[in-house]
């Protein structure tokens, strides 16, 4: 009776102690997800699918590996190598192209800041290389965004570190960004729930910039980062010709659509293509309803 009545207050323990872990603040809390993989939202319209949210490094069969190191002296210059490994335990490599390249390797800090677009090499191994300078201390997340050959398209995620004295940059909401001699501006709110239309406007010198050259199969590429959890939303680049909603503003510009799931914060980064070079600008923004 003794031993049951203490194995009783061990388990009330334990349990009391994994029930305010749980609930403590900083606690990892897994987003609640349907039978098709898709995290559930309050909001209607957009539900936000993990497979393609960079938020975990194996989904659908594929995992990411790191083949090399993941951390790296700030500053430095290092490699970042990795291979995706298919269903059968294999290096994958088999992707169907997707804006000009097989695959797609986005790297951000943390904090929201450090945007890099690297530039990935496939080796005869299956493995991928990339030359990668972490520009700060700090936690980076390197998101992997890819198609499979007749299987689905995915966006794999992992942690990069840079170790050294850390201070979280903030960042105020800004739609405007003055970059390289372009001043960028976006003309539309980001809507939670749905699919939102994005049109970005370029200027130079106050006249608009109207021979924007393409770039990774479009006029321009988007990253949206969700500032809540770096969540990797999904984008597309509408058609040149595209007319934007009435309420954007008129003339020049690149238009984009961003499923947005729900309210928050929200990093956006603009890679768009002048004079031969590729110029990025960085926006911080949050959902219309949370403005």
């Amino acid at each position: 009776m003794r031993f049951g009545g203490f194995m009783a207050v061990l388990a009330l323990v334990f349990g009391g102690a994994w029930w305010a872990g749980t609930l403590a603040p900083g606690a990892l809390v897994p987003p609640p997800t349907g039978a098709d993989g898709h995290a559930e939202s309050r909001y209607s319209g957009v539900a936000l699918d993990i497979g393609s949210a960079g938020l975990v490094s194996s989904w659908a069969g594929y995992t990411l590996v790191p083949r090399g190191p993941t951390t790296y002296t700030p500053g430095t210059a290092g490699e970042l190598a990795f291979v995706v490994v298919g269903p059968d335990g294999l290096p994958f490599t088999a992707f169907d192209a997707k804006d000009e390249r097989q695959l797609d390797l986005v790297v951000a800090a943390r904090d929201g800041g450090g945007f890099l677009h690297p530039d990935p090499v496939i080796g005869p191994d299956g493995v991928w290389r990339a030359q990668l300078t972490l520009p700060a201390a700090g936690v980076y997340r390197a998101y992997v965004d890819f198609v499979a050959a007749g299987g689905p398209a995915l966006v794999l995620g992992m942690d990069l570190f840079a170790p050294g004295r850390f201070s979280p940059e903030g960042f105020s909401t800004s739609r405007t960004a003055h970059v390289d001699g372009y001043d960028v501006r976006l003309d539309a709110d980001l809507v939670a729930g749905g699919t939102s239309e994005v049109f970005v406007a370029i200027d130079r010198d106050r006249l608009p910039v109207t021979d924007i050259e393409p770039h990774l199969g479009g006029l321009g590429h988007l990253v949206v980062l969700r500032r809540s959890d770096q969540a990797y939303l999904r984008t597309a680049a509408m058609p040149p010709d595209a007319a934007p909603a009435s309420a954007h503003r008129a003339g020049a510009g690149i238009a984009f659509t961003v499923e947005v799931p729900g309210a928050g914060e929200h990093r956006l980064f603009l890679e768009f293509k002048h004079g031969g070079a590729v110029h990025t600008a960085e926006f911080a923004v949050r959902t219309g309803s949370d403005q």
